[in-house]
Order: C-alpha cells, then structure tokens, then sequence
C-alpha cells in the first residue's frame, strides 16, 4: 500500500471513531441549552449569557479572562459554550443543567488561576463565567459590604474608598484579581500582619450546591461555612457572593519602596530582614523581590537585585523612627518614602506611576499577558548567611524569574491553623512565590518546557531551606507539580499528597465537608477536594 493510501485508511478510521463522539457531544449540548431556560428567571433570559463555539464573539470572551499565554493556543481543550451569568438563576441553571447531562463545569471570576483549571479540561466541559455579577454593596455604618464572586480588587478597593477615607479590606495588591477565587483560597496582602488574611474577615456567603439550591451562611451550616473560606470554594459550589468585614486604616499611609544589590550589602540586610520581618510592629509589612541583573560593578557578571517594598499603616516620622530602631541596616531614608491614603497606596503596589488616578483600579484589562509558572514555599527557620549567597547563585542562572519573599507574623501569628482550611499561620517566617515569565520571542524560541524546567530546578534547589513533611504550598498560587489528577477523576490517595501540601491537618475535614455537601463530586478539577471514602 503507498502512502497515500494508507493516509487515506487513517483517516477513515480516525473519522470512523471521532464522528460519534462529536455527534454525542453535540447532543449532549443541546440538551443541556435546551435545560437552561427552564430553570432560570423569565425576567431575565438566560439565551444572552451563553456562548457557543458557533457565536463570532466565542473567543474572545473565551480568551478576555485567560492571564497566562500557557493556555492560549490551538491544543487547549475549548468548552462545549460558556454561560457568563449575569442572574443567581443562571448559575443555578448552569449548575442542575450540567449534572443532568453529564457536563463538568469550571467557574471563572477573574481567570488569575496559574494553572488554568477555572476554564480549561480535558472532558466535555462548559464554563461558568462569573465576570458579570460584579455588584459591591458597602454598608459603611456596620463597616461590612456585599461583594459578588465576579467583581475585581481594584473594583472593591475603588468602591470602599469612594465611601470612606479610613477603611479598607485585607486583599491582594493585583486589581484585576477576581474576589471569588482570591478570597477562597485564602488570599493574603500587605496588610495580612494587621488584620490576617482575606478568610479571616469573611462573615457571610451566598452559594449554590450541587443540587442547584442558593444557601447562605444560616442554611449551608457552619462546616461548609468553614470549608470554603481557604478551602478552595470550586470544590463545594458556586459562590456568588462574600459577606466581608471592613477594617479601619489611618487617613494616612505610608509605603516606600528601597533597592540594593548584592553589590551593595543586600545579603546583610536580607539576612537582618529574616530575623525582624516577622517581629516588627503589626502596622509595618516589608516585601523583598530578588532578580538577576547586570552587575553595575562588574559588568561582566550577573548579581542580584532586592527590592524592598514596604507598607506603613501610619505617617513616616514615625516609620522612620521605628526603622532606625528595629532595621536600621536597610537605611530608610525620608526621601524613599511616599505618604497617600489608603487606596492611593494600592497603586503604588500595583506598579502604577505616581500620580496616577484611582479610576486606574476599574481597569480590568490593564494587566499585560506573559507566559508564566509559579510555585510557593513556606519558610520556618531563619536561613544562614552563607546559604543565602547559595540561593543567590541558583537565581543568577534562572532565566526570567523572580523571588517573593513574604513576612509573617502579627495577627497570623494568633490565628489556630485550624480556624479556617488556610493552616499555615504560627511559626511561620515567610512565604516565598516562585514567578518565571515569558515573552512570545522567547516562548518562539525556547518554548514553556524550558523556563518551566528552570523554575523547577531553582525550586529543587531550595529544598533544605523550606517546611517538610510535607513542604507547604499555597492554593491561590496554584502548581500542578506538586500533584494531581486527570479532569475526570478525583484519586483519593493522589489528593492526599497535594491536600497535605496545601491544608495540612485540614484536607481530612475537608473531604469530610464534600462527603456531605457533594457525596457525587460534580464539582471537580485537577485539584480538588475529594469526597470522604
């Protein structure tokens, strides 16, 4: 037989064994469509909110919420449609309508998700997008607000300072964050030594179950309360909406931001940060970034850079006074410190140029997209001076990353591992995030397996410096390599390994909670919590 016709066989078979499978799926779909409007609010048809590959608009709403390149390009599994909720009834429409028919769904709020697992599968899948239930509702007098799953940080923290000069809430410094994954997963910022993490200011939700019933705190009870409040809330339902408290800040703060190289001493002043970063005052948060760059001095080799970036919840005389006291190695000076209101801080934080006005926060397509891959460390024991100049050495040879080195401390310290799935909390020095980023070019020229296997090393590299049995990891900063299953499969013992890594002590609480909320784990991912056996 010549090439050609064994081409031809090929494709036959292949045409034999694909064409039942496109003309289940596409039955499948159409009776899950069909399923759709009778389950959801006639007021507000549900036939505008969905997308199907046949609409000319399909992926460009596909594509609006993806941040990592990773997962823009032909090989990655598309869904079946996208229903981008606009109504409660959508989602629980979504939800009874999928079940029914056998469609796993993935939720998307703001599509942060470094893994991908919000909106890509490898099974008939649809998503539900939840970028248009965005309201955010401030009750100033109580000092708490209403917030939908689909409204962004920067969204949240435009609002709150449209209300008041002396509040705020605890979240991430990103404003194109989604609230609905970043407060599940336990999201932290820099005001987490004050007031803890975003879990810990959470006193009410809205979500529906697998059964398609909308619960509130009072009737979902207080365990599945517990589970997703740093649980990861994609494990047990669809949150439409968090109950937060709002904590008082000054009308004034104060952020700096101080660089120094290896060069320069930074060793010495890393080494003193890793012995008071975790004790200052509650008020005061420093962040430390370490990249490679050029060497000033000897051009003809790499050092590293530190960035210290730091948070002040009151004026710079006293911040300055404070530093001379405690940190004085890291010569703060008046001149590196800039005073604004809290929300005016958040665009220091978030990379804006000085000056630039809060209405910057209600952009949710500032963000430029890169390939990347990120991973996360917990650090207990304050490492050694020559060990530092070791993970110097590892950095300098990893090609586009960055170190982020997080302190603990304060209110985190006075929180029970416990209290909420999030277990990582007294006895903790920092968190450290592992970020490696890419270009078209370079993923042209190289491709994701090269920096993914660099960032790999650099993370093999600092294993005797971080927490063991199990090393820790954090679930907002998603990372596959540390275990999963396939889409269509949630392997108990297989989610024992990445269950330790992320709750610890948790992950046997949690499955107990899906046992009881989700004993058919409809709702399901690479990650997720898996039922009780």
């Amino acid at each position: 037989m010549n090439p050609l016709s064994k081409m031809k066989v090929i494709l036959i078979l292949f045409s034999i064994v694909l064409f039942p499978l496109l003309v289940q799926s596409s039955q499948v779909l159409d009776n899950f469509l069909q399923c759709l409007p009778n389950h959801t609010n006639h007021s507000n048809p549900i036939s505008q909110a969905i997308y199907t590959p046949q609409n000319t608009t399909f992926n460009h709403v596909l594509n609006a919420y993806i941040r990592n390149l990773r997962f823009i390009n032909p090989a990655t599994p598309k869904p079946l449609a996208i229903i981008t909720a606009n109504d409660e009834s959508h989602v629980q429409a979504t939800v009874i309508c999928a079940k029914s028919n056998g469609l796993q769904i993935r939720i998307r709020s703001g599509g942060h998700d470094y893994e991908g697992l919000s909106y890509v599968s490898t099974v008939p899948f649809v998503i539900l997008d939840m970028f248009n239930l965005r309201s955010i509702d401030i009750d100033i007098g109580n000092e708490t607000a209403w917030v939908q799953t689909g409204a962004t940080l920067g969204e949240l923290y435009y609002n709150i300072a449209n209300v008041s000069k002396i509040h705020a809430f605890p979240g991430g410094v990103c404003p194109t964050v989604g609230v609905g994954g970043h407060f599940s997963g336990g999201g932290y910022g820099n005001m987490l030594r004050k007031f803890g993490l975003t879990v810990d200011n959470i006193v009410d939700a809205r979500l529906v179950d697998a059964n398609g019933n909308l619960l509130d705190r009072e009737s979902m009870g207080e365990d599945l309360f517990w589970a997703i409040r740093g649980g990861g809330g994609g494990s047990f339902g669809v949150i439409i909406s968090w109950k937060i408290k709002l904590v008082q800040v000054p009308p004034v703060v104060t952020v700096f931001l101080v660089n120094r190289t290896v060069d320069e001493g930074a060793t010495d002043v890393v080494y003193r940060w890793l012995q008071v970063a975790s004790e200052l005052d509650n008020e005061l948060f420093i962040r430390i970034k370490f990249h490679a760059e050029n060497s000033s001095v000897r051009h003809d080799r790499t050092t590293i850079k530190a960035a210290f970036y730091g948070l002040f919840l009151g004026q710079t005389n006293n911040l300055i006074s404070l530093m001379n006291l405690k940190f004085p190695e890291l010569g703060l000076h008046e001149k590196d410190c800039n005073e604004s209101s809290w929300v005016e801080s958040t665009l220091f934080w978030a990379d804006f140029p000085a000056g630039t006005p809060t209405e910057a926060l209600l952009n949710r397509t500032l963000q430029t997209q890169v390939f990347f891959k990120s991973r996360s460390d917990y650090v207990k024991k304050i490492i050694p001076k020559q060990n530092l100049e070791q993970i110097w050495k590892m950095l300098a040879k990893v090609e586009n990353m960055y170190m982020q080195w997080n302190p603990y401390g304060g209110k985190m310290s006075e929180i029970s591992e416990s209290e909420t799935p999030f277990p990582h909390r007294k006895g903790y020095l920092f968190k450290i995030q592992y970020y490696t980023a890419w270009s078209d070019q370079e993923e042209g020229n190289f491709g994701s397996n090269y920096y993914i296997n660099l960032s790999r090393k650099m993370y093999k590299g600092m294993a005797s410096y971080v927490s063991k049995d199990p090393r820790e990891a954090f679930l907002n900063y998603r990372d596959l390599d540390i275990g999963s299953n396939p889409s269509n499969d949630t392997n108990f013992q297989e989610a024992q390994v990445y269950g330790g890594k992320y709750f610890k002590n948790n992950f046997l609480r949690l499955t107990s909670v899906k046992k009881r909320v989700d004993p058919d784990n409809f709702f399901k991912n690479e990650q997720s919590i898996p039922p009780l056996p």
